[in-house]
């Protein structure tokens, strides 16, 4: 696609004057997957829009690795749905570029969107792109943010961190027996049945 015609896109965004078409506009420059959209799609992210915002997360996610350092340097801290949806690409791209963002998020954020958001990227770490001397120390910062986050006041943040762990117990097969051990403390204690029922569940997927 031309410069000229990503910007004739990125000028329909702008001057959209209603919600319906926003969501529209913002598809169709999410769709033509320049560069020069990424960050018109991450302004959209602080829009109170939330079907233009989906539609930018899943642009943004499509771009890849490439997007991570234009996110990084353009996180809303006052904005917390903005953060929300930044995380939200963060997890669906998995870089680890983004590690401490995640870290922090999960653990200390006070928008539980935002924690959640968060420990599902620290599940979809892409541990290929870690480098070796890195691997070991990256392995344990993520297994203790999860296992703290298993200790969050919400459940579905909660929730959120078993899915994670299973995915990393799976991904990163040595870590295995130290979470199903975790997985296993944490069950007596777990309140909510629909996390009960979540965790019973990545106990019967590691023990497979």
């Amino acid at each position: 696609m031309t410069e000229l015609n990503v910007q004739s896109l990125m000028q329909a965004v702008e001057q959209a004057d209603s919600a319906e078409k926003l969501v529209s506009a913002v598809r169709r420059l999410a769709a033509s997957q320049a560069e020069g959209a990424i960050p018109p799609l991450i302004t959209v992210l602080r829009y109170n829009n939330p079907g233009a915002a989906v539609a930018a997360v899943d642009g943004l996610i499509a771009q890849g690795e490439r997007v991570i350092p234009y996110l990084l340097d353009n996180i809303d801290g006052y904005n917390y749905g903005a953060r929300a949806w930044a995380t939200r690409v963060f997890a669906g791209i998995g870089d680890p570029r983004a590690l401490a963002v995640l870290l922090e998020a999960a653990q200390q954020d006070f928008a539980l969107s935002v924690r959640r958001a968060a420990a599902k990227g620290l599940g979809n770490l892409r541990w290929d792109k870690v480098a070796p001397e890195d691997l070991a120390n990256t392995q344990q910062q993520v297994l203790q943010a999860l296992t703290q986050v298993l200790q969050d006041p919400e459940w579905v943040v909660r929730y959120a961190a078993i899915a994670a762990l299973e995915q990393l117990a799976l991904s990163q097969s040595e870590l295995s027996p130290v979470i199903e051990k975790v997985l296993t403390q944490h069950r007596p204690l777990e309140t909510e049945l629909i996390v009960q029922s979540r965790l019973a569940l990545a106990l019967r997927q590691l023990k497979a």
